[in-house]
């Protein structure tokens, strides 16, 4: 139980207090409009060290919580870790998103192995909701050690530009809220604590309530934009863009296509090869919206995988191929300039990866690389050339036009269809909507074991 040495006036006075953790959950919820939870919850002769609550954000219900900097330094006590389980116990009960503001300088000493029991059983709380509830985390202040742990088992992490996210101190790191957006960690990065929670509610706003529920229904505009794009899929507006500056060579978004939420994965050559991180993002990406039955649009125009066999390349494919083979949410993948054997296979081949899988007529897809076909198919076209390098580039153009266009793919049974400049968000929509009903039964298991 906890010790609550001040006296009701004082008490009172300090729980009725202002503090920039009450300030984040108003800048969250909808007219800065919440109910308090335990507001008087106190460890020793001061009050827990955090706010928390529930109200509602874009007119859909959810918890939240803040630590409170301003008592303590935010230090994590058995009280204030109660208080915070019991955001998570309500909401298992109603299947209702949390989110969680992280400022604090780490564990109080004062309650050594009551903070140890609390973190134990707020890193089972934490993973009991994972993919039931969506659960967001904004780290504001300092958030290191477990409590860096917290903010990173969450499904997204937001931080503000000036935070910290660390396991432990050090020196070499000088940019910590640039390292945690360069390595993945954190998705986004907001200028301070308002701005962070408007990136909330913008996130909240796409996802479904639970695990269970339907997904939320807008109304919309058709994008300004053209092409075979995100942009010129998603509603004019509606892209919200995840681990911008991890993984160069791809592109994932929050989005709504035809009024309805939507993840979108674009991978393009003109930033070179997929990478480790690249695989990781995408996996990581098409796992979350596969939780929530989230549709994953895959857009397609890659020359494939870094050949980086120190840096385990196999198992990062074998990772991301799979995420999309496990995931069951709808999955539509459109080849928008060139996949060829193993990125077609993983990103955008029919089965295991795609419901339904169409390409540009202008797609090249075939099952080897066009220069690397040219090689085996027209070897004896090459010998002697006088200039071998030119001679096989336009070997390699006239098998992509010849052997490894998208209408010979359609005859083969690769693709589902082929279509022309300009109808892909279209084809994307009538396919969402014919797909929304699917549903999957699985082996008896427990979970795939990916390589993560």
């Amino acid at each position: 139980m906890a010790d609550t040495r001040l006296d009701p006036a004082e008490l009172k006075a300090a729980a009725s207090a202002v503090s920039t953790a009450k300030e984040r959950l108003a800048a969250l919820f909808d007219d800065g409009s919440y109910t308090e939870l335990e507001a008087y919850a106190c460890f020793s002769d001061k009050l827990c060290g955090a706010a928390a609550g529930f109200g509602y954000v874009q007119g859909s219900p959810c918890y939240a919580f803040s630590q409170d900097r301003s008592v303590n330094k935010g230090a994590m006590n058995g009280a204030q870790a109660e208080k915070i389980a019991k955001v998570y116990e309500l909401a298992a009960k109603t299947g209702v998103p949390v989110v969680g503001f992280y400022d604090s300088e780490g564990a109080d000493l004062t309650d050594g192995f009551g903070a140890l029991n609390a973190y134990g059983k707020l890193v089972s709380k934490i993973s009991e909701l994972s993919g039931v509830v969506p659960q967001i985390a904004v780290v504001s202040g300092v958030c290191s050690g477990t409590a860096a742990l917290f903010a990173e088992s969450a499904d997204i992490t937001v931080i503000t530009k000036d935070a910290e996210l660390y396991c432990a101190p050090n020196a070499e790191v000088t940019s910590l809220c640039d390292n945690a957006l360069k390595n993945g960690t954190a998705a986004v990065c907001a200028e301070d604590d308002k701005a962070a929670a408007q990136i909330v509610r913008e996130l909240l706003s796409k996802l479904p309530l639970n695990n269970l529920s339907p997904l939320p229904v807008f109304e919309f505009e058709a994008p300004s934009a053209s092409g075979d794009t995100a942009e010129g899929i998603a509603d004019e507006g509606s892209l919200t863009e995840l681990y911008a500056q991890y993984g160069s060579a791809s592109y994932t978004a929050l989005a709504t296509v035809g009024g309805s939420s939507a993840g979108i994965v674009s991978v393009t050559k003109d930033n070179g090869k997929l990478t480790a991180d690249d695989c990781s993002k995408i996996a990581q990406f098409v796992s979350f919206c596969d939780c929530f039955a989230i549709p994953v649009i895959t857009l397609v125009d890659t020359d494939g995988f870094e050949a980086d066999e120190e840096g385990g390349a196999v198992k990062n494919m074998a990772k991301l191929s799979a995420a999309y083979a496990e995931a069951t949410t709808v999955k539509i993948s459109a080849v928008t300039g060139k996949a060829c054997g193993t990125a077609f296979i993983t990103l955008a081949g029919k089965g295991a990866n795609a419901d339904l899988a169409f390409a540009s007529e202008t797609a090249v897809i075939s099952p080897l690389d066009p220069l690397t076909a040219a090689e085996f198919l027209y070897h004896d076209e090459l010998r002697g050339a006088a200039d071998v390098k030119a001679k096989r580039e336009e070997l390699a153009a006239r098998y992509a036009r010849e052997e490894g266009n998208a209408l010979s793919a359609a005859a083969s049974g690769c693709i589902d269809g082929v279509y022309p400049v300009g109808a892909l968000r279209k084809m994307v929509i009538d396919s969402l909507e014919i797909l929304a009903g699917k549903r999957v039964s699985g082996l008896p298991k427990k979970h795939g074991n990916i390589r993560l």
